[in-house]
């Protein structure tokens, strides 16, 4: 994608983000803490509803190109794109939750996998591996930088621990549309793909599975699970590039990231 496709926000675009970010982020704080075993994915989608709706603002996933829930939750296997239901989690799941909230014209976009009560040293390596794996691309979200040497980075990280990331499915721009330019792989070689400037406002979101990466879609059409149904993890946030280190959108008020 060229460099014109892609929307620099103003200072006023920023500020609203930042807005629809925190929401987001409170949101996603919300549905992990509700993460335990006998609570229902509907019962926690309807919380992440009810607690964006609260403020203002609405649920980004809910209705997106049919989508009929307000967060996508992602039990084990499953990668993304969990379609909320009367599934009961069990204690050892862990659970990818993934969340959008629009307002003031914009969106924000944040996920993370939480473990459900005691859960293996194999899960709990994948979700701590996949959460510093982003922190590992931020080093790269800056000015200058080319967008792949971000997924480059995530890349290194995940499979220097023995884990795979998904190659079907990437991070992307967001602003006010959920998905914009740039596309945000968390694969492949550094150096390509246009440079990052101030304003640029992306999800980076790797999805880390402990077996391949190979991945394919269930008849919902919607859930995406782990072709050999190896565990798998997921930890986004909004970002903005800025003059200095990047800034993350979506954080609680408290400083929180998950």
């Amino acid at each position: 994608m060229g460099l014109e496709m892609i929307s620099l926000k103003s200072p006023r675009e920023i500020e609203a983000m930042r807005k629809a970010g925190r929401i987001t982020a409170q949101a996603r704080a919300l549905a992990g803490s509700m993460v335990a075993p006998g609570v229902t994915t509907h019962e926690i989608d309807q919380a992440v509803r009810r607690f964006i709706e609260s403020h203002g603002a609405k649920p980004s996933f809910l209705g997106y190109g049919g989508f009929p829930g307000s967060a996508c939750i992602s039990v084990n296997e499953e990668v993304i794109h969990g379609i909320p239901g009367p599934r009961k989690l069990k204690e050892g799941d862990i659970v990818s939750i993934d969340v959008g909230a629009y307002i003031g014209g914009f969106h924000g976009d944040c996920a993370a996998t939480y473990p459900c009560g005691k859960v293996s040293d194999e899960a709990m390596k994948l979700i701590r591996v996949t959460q510093q794996s982003f922190w590992e691309g931020m080093k790269y979200a800056r000015q200058g930088c080319r967008v792949s040497d971000i997924g480059h980075a995530v890349q290194e990280y995940v499979e220097s621990n023995g884990f795979s990331v998904v190659r079907d499915f990437v991070g992307h721009g967001v602003g006010a549309k959920l998905h914009e330019a740039p596309e945000v792989r968390n694969f492949g070689p550094a150096g390509h793909g246009p440079r990052l400037l101030p304003g640029m406002t992306i999800a980076v979101e790797p999805m880390v599975n402990a077996g391949g990466w190979q991945v394919k879609v269930l008849a919902d059409k919607w859930t995406t699970v782990s072709l050999d149904g190896s565990l798998t993890a997921h930890y986004e946030n909004s970002i903005l590039i800025t003059d200095g280190d990047p800034e993350i959108l979506t954080v609680t008020e408290d400083g929180a990231y998950v």
